[in-house]
């Protein structure tokens, strides 16, 4: 085995030790798209086209991943959505 082989088997390895969780935001009736940009650019550091965009998915599709990482960053920012009338949660 080559050490390029070597190297790139090592760093799948590290990959997939490092789980990635999602915050899963879901379409309501109630809240405007304005108000869930707004959400979104808050408490997901979202620029606005991406946040846009996201409220875009959420509502033709039902349900849209809006930010991916590590558990312990997701659970205040998946807290503050739903103390804001939001409906998401973490998977």
């Amino acid at each position: 085995m080559s050490t390029k082989e070597r190297i790139s088997e090592e760093l799948l390895l590290e990959e997939e030790v490092v789980k990635q969780n999602e915050i899963i935001l879901y379409n309501d009736d109630v809240n405007t798209f304005e108000y869930v940009i707004d959400m979104l650019i808050n408490t997901c550091e979202h620029t606005p086209e991406q946040a846009e965009q996201c409220s875009i998915i959420v509502h033709y599709k039902g349900k849209c991943t809006v930010k991916t990482g590590e558990y312990d960053d997701l659970k205040p920012r998946c807290s503050k959505l739903l103390q804001a009338g939001l409906s998401a949660e973490i998977v």
